[in-house]
């Protein structure tokens, strides 16, 4: 049966989760079907008291969840989603049978259930499943539909009443204890307190210096070559059979660890430098191994997510809508899954896309098969990879920006999987001396050889240490034997620093939770943007900062709720659900045990364990955990004592630092502290610096026009002026009057701030004049500095002074030039590599939107991580570019053309055309009314409600 014919079944209405998967969808099946989309999920726990229906009441009103009836959750269709709600029913009213295609993993099996719950179908329901949008995969799935997978709708049901419970039963402790609209989650306050740790341990970390030797030793030989070079680099190793102190060798302590290691010092290091000037230095040993690496297993949710972080620069959230958008338009397979398999389609598709680009030489003999390491794996069940039978290479999908980057990445990453080893041989050389002091050194020197480069000709995957060296980098070492003479061309003592442990970049804190095994890593990316967003973390450039307010938070549910934020804790959660999605456990008893602790207190109802699960034990009761709160001290909870008389202590309105007075009775000193200072620099020191600062209000004088008062205040966002209005003055309501309120220039100190100074700000914004058309100019001082404004049109000031002297002929002028957008001259190259021997053309070295770029003017070639401006060669930029020309050109998406105008209508046709259009125009408003008021009440349901995840 066709896909694309009517059918003696009718219409057929596929419901799937959003509007550009429908649109691709509906071009692969014919006009027998109706192709709608539910805009996500239609329904869910309520978000607000005020939405749970009137006949329930006390904890079930507030929960939206019944504890006491086997946990059954009120489900409410949500306020936005009503209007398409009825859409649905309309369409499946004219439809005689119902395909629902959501996404093949939990997440995407629930809002299946929840639409046959909603819509309440009297034809035929189906359940179509797929993992790529192809036309080939949309008709097997047509042809091929199964029953709703009901465990795994429990399983999904399960996790959303715990993520409620936890939520909702936590986040009013924070508010109380610590600051109001804060939120707990089950996984977002365990990543939390990862970041949290992290930045405990570089606070606590003392620095060690050491000290070594590097040394360049030459061969003697004049005829080097590229392959053999005339001399080699290498480090000191060992003194007197001593192994030399490394940054690995010591403690966070700063003190070093190791018994049978050497501890040089600079005075030490430069002394042994000195005695072994005139060593006679030769090769004690050369030992050669094979190397051999092989390919990476294709991208499953998180390695993607931490390779575009590293290669791409994107975070875990850009990087999965950015993936969306490829899977919805048909050009990945489903970007949500823990398998690395690919199908025997997939894997042919690739054998032969290595063929045409590579060679038969790079092509093993055998398919390529990866074995999944995530634990429990499931949701979709197959690699992210390019879809179809044939994978289109990137330059034939006519995508650009992010998403041609996107898919570049993970078309190479595929074919790569399916390449051969690469294998070379890795070179260890040993060389010896004896210094005048009579001390026997060695030095050690590493190389490698890389013979044939296998599937690091496609694909090299990136590192989180900036300092880490790629698969692909080769060293070479000349070739020596045991007992060569060598000569100490350089000898140089180093002195280094150890340094504390790095913060957690969105890649590394993906990878420690799935390490840990905790959550699930499709929701990896939205727990990160939760965090952001909730003030717990801040970004320094890719280094993910935890706020002084999260340790706070973590504090109290560390000390509170251990548990809760335990790591082995959490990950056990995580199989107990799992064991309940693969029917080995019921969730019932186990929320019982969750919830209300130890037999749940029930007659003849067990915990966890009774349940299926195993191992229960670990289950306690949050019921009564978030009851008694008289133990916890506020305060204390907040205060992080710096030393003997300074604590750092987190307000409600942000962290201060406080200092007791020594006279007793009188006030202490008191000091903001900037709200994205990271912790581990808030020392002692600067806290002093803080506290040493001008507080309070300063008096500057009395504006002469109104009278009041005006004063110069240190705020949260900086220093400023305003005035202090009489009292009386109404501060809400329709009469309130409003301070005015101006920041202090640059140039300005809040200590030396004058009346004058403060009048000036005042003024602004100042009125400059009025241009031909009588629209008025306006100089303002703004986020980004001073600027000049027209209507909606605004240009920048070169100065702040510009404010106070712009005449309306010079703010004419600038406005009577074009507008610049970001376009600038073009810039001289950075570097230049002669001329390529293929294009025969100049090439260069150019810095680009994206970071630094080679280009011979026809082909450019982005320079690769642990490529360098400086030390880049013109080899490596010939072989960029080679690579790139290979891929092809990448091509624009064609302009559609405008269809010719058709010619009038009757007056008749028009007079009712226009009669139509008012009538669409009237229901687009009231739409419109009704969408704005779903929309409100979805934001007071976001600020009234604690997160859950």
């Amino acid at each position: 049966m066709s896909p694309s014919s009517e059918t003696a079944h009718g219409k057929r209405l596929v419901i799937v989760e959003s509007p550009a998967k429908a649109k691709t969808i509906k071009g692969y099946l014919g006009p027998g079907y109706i192709v709608e989309a539910s805009v996500g999920h239609i329904r869910d726990l309520p978000g607000t008291a005020a939405e749970v229906p009137d006949q329930y009441t006390g904890e079930v009103r507030r929960l939206g969840v019944d504890v006491d009836h086997d946990f059954a959750p009120i489900y409410v269709v949500n306020a936005d989603k009503k209007s398409q709600v009825s859409k649905l029913k309309a369409l499946l009213k004219e439809s005689d049978e119902l395909f629902l295609a959501t996404d093949e993993d939990r997440e995407g099996e629930a809002i299946a259930w929840h639409l046959q719950e909603v819509l309440k179908p009297k034809v035929p329901v189906k359940r179509m499943v797929f993992h790529e949008i192809t036309k080939a995969a949309i008709q097997e799935a047509v042809a091929n539909p199964r029953e709703l997978n009901q465990r795994l709708v429990d399983a999904q049901e399960t996790r959303r009443i715990l993520d409620r419970l936890y939520g909702y039963e936590v986040s009013p402790v924070l508010w109380k204890k610590v600051m109001p609209k804060l939120s707990a989650g089950r996984v977002q306050s365990v990543a939390t307190r990862l970041v949290v740790e992290r930045e405990r341990e570089r606070i606590a970390f003392r620095s060690a210096s050491y000290w070594d030797l590097t040394a360049t030793f030459g061969t003697g030989r004049t005829a080097a070559d590229a392959a053999n070079p005339e001399s080699f680099g290498a480090r000191l190793s060992t003194v007197d059979g001593k192994r030399i102190a490394s940054g690995r060798d010591f403690g966070s302590d700063g003190q070093i660890k190791g018994a049978n290691t050497l501890h040089l010092d600079e005075t030490a290091a430069r002394a042994l430098a000195a005695a072994l000037e005139q060593t006679a230095f030769s090769v004690r040993s050369v030992e050669s191994k094979p190397y051999r690496r092989s390919p990476y297993a294709p991208f499953r949710t998180t390695t993607l997510q931490q390779e575009a972080s590293r290669k791409l620069g994107f975070g875990a959230k850009r990087t999965m809508q950015v993936a969306q958008k490829l899977y919805e338009n048909g050009f990945i397979t489903y970007m949500r899954t823990d398998s690395t398999t690919l199908s025997e389609t997939a894997i042919n598709a690739a054998r032969a896309q290595v063929t045409q680009l590579y060679g038969a030489d790079y092509l093993p003999d055998a398919p390529r098969t990866y074995a999944s390491k995530v634990k429990n794996a499931q949701e979709a069940h197959e690699a992210i990879r390019p879809s179809g039978d044939r994978f289109r290479t990137p330059a034939e999908t006519g995508l650009s920006s992010d998403e041609f980057r996107l898919y570049e990445l993970i078309w190479m990453r595929t074919v790569a999987s399916q390449m051969k080893d690469a294998v070379g041989q890795s070179v260890t050389v040993k060389v010896g001396g004896r210094a005048a002091s009579g001390q026997d050194v060695e030095f050690s020197a590493s190389g490698k050889i890389i013979t044939f480069h296998g599937f690091l000709k496609a694909y090299v995957e990136g590192a989180d240490d900036p300092n880490a060296e790629l698969d692909d980098r080769e060293r070479r070492l000349p070739q020596v034997a045991e007992g060569d003479p060598l000569a100490a061309e350089q000898l140089n003592p180093e002195g280094h620093a150890t340094k504390p442990p790095a913060r957690y970049t969105e890649a590394s804190l993906v990878k420690e939770l799935e390490d840990r095994e905790i959550g699930r890593p499709s929701t990896y990316a939205s727990i990160i943007d939760t965090i952001i967003n909730r003030k717990y973390v801040f970004k320094k450039g890719t280094a993910l900062v935890p706020s002084f307010l999260s340790f706070a938070v973590v504090n109290l549910l560390e000390k509170h709720f251990g548990r809760l934020v335990d790591y082995d804790f959490t990950a056990r959660m995580e199989d107990d659900l799992d064991r309940i999605a693969a029917g080995e456990a019921q969730s019932v008893p186990w929320l019982k045990r969750f919830y209300f602790g130890e037999a749940a207190g029930v007659a003849g109802v067990g915990g966890a364990a009774d349940a299926g699960n195993g191992d229960g034990d670990h289950l306690g009761g949050l019921k009564e955990l978030v009851t008694d709160l008289g133990a916890i001290d506020a305060r204390e909870i907040s205060s992080f004592p710096l030393n003997d008389e300074i604590t750092l202590r987190v307000g409600r309105y942000g962290p201060y630092v406080e200092k007791a007075s020594k006279v007793e009775g009188e006030p202490g000193q008191r000091a903001d502290v900037p709200d994205e200072m990271p912790p581990d620099e808030l020392t002692v020191e600067l806290a002093e610096e803080l506290l040493a600062k001008p507080s309070g209000d300063f008096e500057l004088g009395q504006d002469p026009e109104s009278g009041n008062m005006l004063v110069a205040k240190d705020g949260r966002y900086g220093p400023y002026v305003t005035e202090i209005l009489p009292e009386g003055t109404p501060k809400t309501g329709k009469n309130a009057v409003k301070p005015r309120t101006a920041s202090l220039l640059k140039t300005m100190q809040l200590d030396s701030v004058t009346l004058a100074d403060a009048l000036r700000l005042l003024s602004l914004p100042r009125v400059v004049g009025t241009d031909a058309e009588g629209v008025e100019i306006t100089a303002q001082n703004g986020r980004y500095g001073p600027y000049l404004k027209k209507g909606t049109d605004s240009r920048s000031l070169t100065d702040e002074e510009q404010m106070f002297t712009v005449t309306l002929e010079e703010a004419l002028a600038i406005y009577a030039q074009p507008k610049q957008r970001g376009r600038a001259a073009a810039a001289p190259p950075l570097k230049e590599l002669g001329n390529d021997p293929v294009s025969e053309r100049p090439v260069v070295v150019k810095d680009g939107r994206f970071g630094p770029y080679v280009t011979d003017g026809e082909t450019n070639a982005t320079l690769r991580k642990d490529d360098d401006v400086d030390t880049i060669t013109p080899e490596r930029g010939y072989e960029l570019l080679a690579e790139k020309r290979a891929r092809g050109p990448v091509k624009k998406k064609a302009v559609a053309k405008k269809a010719p105008a058709k010619k009038a209508a009757p007056a008749k046709t028009a007079a009712a055309k226009k009669t139509a259009a008012k009538k669409t125009t009237t229901a687009k408003k009231a739409t419109t009314v009704k969408k704005t008021a779903a929309k409100k009440v979805a934001a007071k349901k976001t600020a009234a409600a604690p997160d859950e995840g």
